[in-house]
């Protein structure tokens, strides 16, 4: 794997090879339906590990398919890494990173903001089905991290950014501790992509993607992704995802996944300037309270930020000065933003973590992590920003307008 070019040529070419001398002169790889495929001949002595995709070989679509393999490959070239697995989902990815790392009576320590699925599914799953204990601690300081560690820590999972807080987690020092007491770090870089950031080059051992959000990046594709460096655990990861789980990502999805990994770095870069822009506007705006973008300069962590990633990404949190009802007029007069949950599509997006994403949480668990009912998620898309901003100004005029009416 070439990892010597930059990392715009790789999400155009790697894992796309057009063979003219072989038949197939593709240049976009086909979406490869077939789910099983032909032998030469009958071999007796056939084993799955004799079948090797880099060679053009494949026996069944759920062990490789074509069009999954070259998006494997191009994931992992990406990351940085060395073996890419591509998931029918974020979580299916996320579910299956933990089953390969924990087993029962082990213990995980996890960011106590993260994603509220993957919270949902440590406790819901792990702790009260396969006796994983976990502890959700204040990942910001990684001292606190250390003094949730013990004998029996097996994985630490952290996302940086969080989502909705944009809280970050200091990589290279928890991945030094982490090996240090014999655990794996697993990091979601959904959030940043790996234009934005590289986990694995930081000392993390295992990434993983929600490839719906910016990898895919126009909301017309549910998928997820691991990539890692270590042998090992490709090879847990590897049976889990073909053998006993069968859970991986289907061929038209890995080719529309393909084709959006092709514009990521074109993309990100429109992301983040539109971003800026706008964590700027909301930061001077009378009814904001308080603007949560690592690449605000008021940002608790920005030194941490620009330390460790190349790019600050698209998404950032506001908080609204006032309360629910002002969250439900804002909302309701903006016209370029779409009220959606998800991320790192094209189109700008915007939701109310207290009503939608984190509704299942409990509202005191919320509250105890910084999420209040006013908070409010922005996925930036790639618009021109001035009618973004126009449309921000119009829904503030309308809170403002509907505050200043009389009382019936």
């Amino acid at each position: 794997m070439n990892h010597d070019s930059h990392v715009e040529t790789r999400a155009v070419s790697h894992g796309e090879k057009p063979s003219p001398e072989e038949g197939r002169g593709d240049v976009v790889s086909p979406i490869h339906l077939a789910s099983t495929f032909a032998l030469p001949a009958l071999d007796t002595g056939l084993s799955l590990e004799d079948v090797d995709p880099d060679r053009g070989e494949f026996l069944y679509s759920r062990l490789s398919n074509p069009t999954r393999h070259a998006v494997e490959q191009r994931l992992a070239t990406l990351e940085g890494g060395t073996h890419g697995f591509a998931f029918s989902s974020g979580t299916a990815a996320i579910v299956t990173a933990m089953l390969a790392t924990v087993e029962p009576g082990d213990h995980v320590v996890a960011f106590d903001d993260l994603y509220a699925g993957t919270r949902r599914m440590l406790e819901e799953l792990f702790v009260k089905r396969l006796n994983v204990d976990v502890s959700f601690v204040d990942a910001t300081d990684t001292e606190t991290v250390a003094a949730a560690m013990r004998e029996d820590t097996a994985l630490v999972w952290m996302e940086t950014p969080t989502n909705p807080l944009m809280k970050l987690c200091d990589v290279g020092a928890i991945a030094s501790l982490a090996h240090e007491r014999g655990a794996l770090l697993g990091v979601d870089n959904t959030f940043m992509s790996p234009l934005c950031q590289r986990p694995l080059a930081l000392g993390a051992d295992l990434v993983a993607h929600s490839t719906t959000k910016y990898l895919n990046g126009h909301s017309d594709s549910v998928g997820g992704a691991l990539v890692t460096d270590c042998d090992d655990l490709a090879e847990s990861l590897g049976f889990l995802q073909q053998i006993a789980l069968g859970n991986m990502l289907a061929p038209f999805d890995s080719y529309l996944l393909l084709r959006g990994t092709k514009t990521l770095p074109v993309r990100m870069r429109q992301h983040e300037a539109n971003a800026q822009h706008i964590a700027e506007f909301l930061e001077a705006h009378d009814g904001v309270s308080r603007v949560l973008y690592p690449g605000l300069e008021s940002h608790p962590q920005h030194e941490l930020a620009c330390e460790q990633m190349t790019g600050f990404g698209g998404v950032l949190s506001f908080e609204l000065d006032g309360d629910m009802d002002d969250v439900v007029e804002f909302m309701g007069h903006l016209e370029e933003f779409t009220l959606a949950v998800s991320l790192g599509g094209v189109e700008s997006l915007i939701e109310c973590p207290a009503a939608m994403t984190h509704e299942p949480l409990p509202k005191e668990e919320r509250e105890a992590v910084g999420i209040s009912d006013t908070l409010i998620r922005v996925s930036v898309g790639i618009e021109h920003v001035d009618d973004l901003v126009a449309d921000l100004d119009r829904a503030f005029a309308a809170v403002a307008s509907l505050r200043e009416s009389p009382s019936p």
